[in-house]
């Protein structure tokens, strides 16, 4: 015999979001050509990103230094660890890897 187990309501799926990671190159070479940082600085930043939901090569994402947050003893996990700390955030955007657009600003003078 087979049985059917009832369906539960559905719940809707939350995206786990990545944790820290390296400054991917597209955003890494935006920030030392057009924003013209030091290039030994901009390569030991960290990123989180977030997929943006109009495709899936395209990202959120929030450019951080590890040290800053790690000396106020602030744990960053995922993207929005940093909407409680803002003031960590040195620049803020979104990029897509398929177009290779980028947009970026600056949030904190660095």
């Amino acid at each position: 015999m087979f049985w059917k187990k009832k369906s539960e309501p559905s719940t809707p799926k939350v995206e786990k979001l990545p944790g820290p990671k390296d400054v991917p190159d597209i955003v890494g070479g935006h920030l030392v050509t057009d924003f013209n940082q030091n290039p030994d600085w901009v390569w030991k930043l960290k990123v989180v990103v977030r997929r943006r939901q109009e495709s899936r090569h395209a990202f959120d994402v929030r450019v951080f230094d590890e040290f800053q947050t790690a000396a106020k003893n602030i744990k960053v996990r995922n993207y929005t660890s940093l909407d409680e700390h803002p003031e960590f955030i040195l620049f803020e955007g979104w990029f897509n890897t398929d177009t290779r657009q980028l947009q970026l600003e600056e949030k904190k003078t660095v």
